[in-house]
């Protein structure tokens, strides 16, 4: 930078600017004090003239001059007693699109036969499960049953076969099927969640929620005798809950406002680990079948 430069961008920064007295016959070098006046001037006149100047470079505001970001905050999902949520988020500041969930009543879930419903099923993204998920696992059983099973979600074996209760557990169920005089060709077997978690974690309420219209238009179109609730976490969800499920082992239940009702039994995993609590699903299973038989 030259010192006429020099003195320019001093200027422009508000510091005085001292030039050296000269007469007007000799020459500093720097010229007299009019001639560096005029270099000044025309200097910083171009300077702001180029600051002014069209640039191809994006416009850029300093961060303290933005106005407050907003944040994304959780989304709040409403139960209403007896009533169905669909997928009801209400957020207080527009979602991400990590958060952002279609609603399953924009669907018309309600108004699916059992081949659309499955259909709809296969295809949902609402969620997100479906970034994780082999497949779908809708449900399986007689369209016709009595008895309705809801446990809580595919694990591995079942996310590979599209099956429920499939594994070990499956196999138990079964077992307990068979010793009441029942096969699984007889009963329809579903999930809460129609997706397998990630490492099989419990759903969440979320995640609940988008699939409860379709476990609630199989109910309507199934129109069991009774549903069995196995394990703590279909229990809960099937009858908006906390309360632990040992509290809730030998009361009958009314789902919704269906009439429909509930008993609610260790899951058949749990038993696996648990096998002295067998006796205790063995009565429950018996007190269904009075249910039944008595409707």
């Amino acid at each position: 930078m030259n010192e006429i430069e020099r003195q320019a961008y001093l200027r422009a920064m508000g510091i005085d600017v001292w030039v050296p007295r000269v007469d007007g016959t000799r020459d500093s070098g720097l010229g007299t004090r009019e001639t560096i006046a005029a270099s000044v001037t025309e200097t910083l006149t171009a300077a702001t003239a180029q600051s002014k100047a069209p640039s191809d470079r994006p416009e850029t505001r300093p961060f303290r001059d933005e106005a407050p970001r907003s944040f994304s905050r959780p989304a709040e999902i409403l139960h209403s007693e007896g009533q169905n949520p669909g997928c009801d988020v209400r957020l207080n500041h527009p979602p991400s699109p990590e958060s952002r969930v279609s609603s399953p009543a924009d669907t018309d879930v309600a108004q699916l036969d059992w081949n659309a419903l499955e259909q709809r099923v296969a295809g949902c993204t609402l969620c997100g499960l479906q970034e994780t998920r082999t497949q779908t696992v809708f449900g399986v059983g007689s369209h016709t049953a009595d008895w309705l099973f809801v446990g809580e979600a595919p694990g591995r074996d079942e996310d590979a076969q599209g099956e429920p209760f499939v594994g070990r557990a499956g196999q138990l169920l079964n077992n307990m099927l068979r010793a009441l005089g029942l096969s699984r060709e007889q009963v329809f077997i579903a999930n809460v969640l129609k997706c397998r978690p990630p490492k099989n974690r419990d759903p969440k309420p979320i995640e609940a929620a988008c699939c409860e219209p379709y476990l609630k238009r199989q109910i309507a179109l199934l129109r069991p005798k009774i549903i069995i609730a196995l394990g703590r976490i279909a229990a809960q969800n099937l009858l908006r809950t906390d309360t632990p499920i040992g509290k809730m082992r030998g009361h009958q239940y009314v789902y919704a406002d269906t009439g429909i009702p509930l008993l609610v039994t260790y899951h058949p995993a749990y038993l696996l680990r648990s096998p002295l609590e067998k006796r205790k699903a063995w009565e429950d299973l018996l007190r269904a079948k009075k249910l039944v038989q008595s409707a």
